[in-house]
């Protein structure tokens, strides 16, 4: 088996990290309800990676592996998306009857973060071509090991009931499902540190 290197991006490394995250999310259903249109998806969903990847990869905590063969962006405690820039790109990308909806669900995750300072995982996926190779661990063990070192909650919404199991088996526990309208449902799940109290 190949060994799995984890390197923090640079913003040369957008197009490629971009890139993967879009194929990631090709069938995932969260991203295929704000996009379900297969043509608005390819041109909406990766301004809105791209939001995510300049504030993760300002902070030094946007990573991939294996020539991006998956990716994962993590903003550190503190730091929060971009929301103005994510507001724009719905604005550029979705019809007007649709933003509303899209609007609310953004609210509603950003409604059930910790209060407490953590470290918040919006985007993590493997290119769907090279899943099953333990990418997505090795990303994740990437952020975690830095949260354990820091005592600090990690935590993320998964958009997948598939993803559940692999969060699960780093230490996550679930919360309660966000829906909104017709979507269907997020996965809120926060990790408490490991390590000493």
């Amino acid at each position: 088996m190949e060994s799995i290197r984890v390197k923090a991006a640079f913003p040369s490394d957008k197009n490629a990290f971009v890139d993967v995250i879009v194929r990631a999310f090709s069938a995932d259903p969260v991203a295929r309800w704000i996009y379900p249109d297969p043509h608005r998806y390819s041109a909406g969903f990766p301004p809105l990676v791209a939001t995510f990847f300049d504030r993760a990869c300002a902070h030094g905590t946007a990573y991939y592996v294996n020539d991006y063969a998956g990716a994962a962006l993590w903003l550190p405690p503190g730091v929060g998306p971009d929301e103005d820039a994510l507001a724009a790109a719905f604005d550029r990308t979705l019809p007007a009857e649709r933003r509303r909806a899209v609007a609310e669900l953004f609210a509603e995750m950003a409604g059930r973060h910790p209060p407490e300072p953590h470290w918040y995982l919006p985007l993590i996926g493997v290119d769907p071509a090279r899943q099953r190779h333990g990418y997505g661990s090795i990303l994740l063990h990437q952020a975690l090991a830095a949260c354990d070192r820091e005592q600090k909650l990690a935590y993320l919404e998964s958009s997948s009931p598939a993803s559940v199991g692999l969060y699960r088996r780093h230490g996550f526990e679930l919360l309660g499902p966000i829906r909104v309208a017709d979507s269907p449902p997020l996965f809120p799940m926060v990790r408490r540190p490991r390590g000493k109290r």
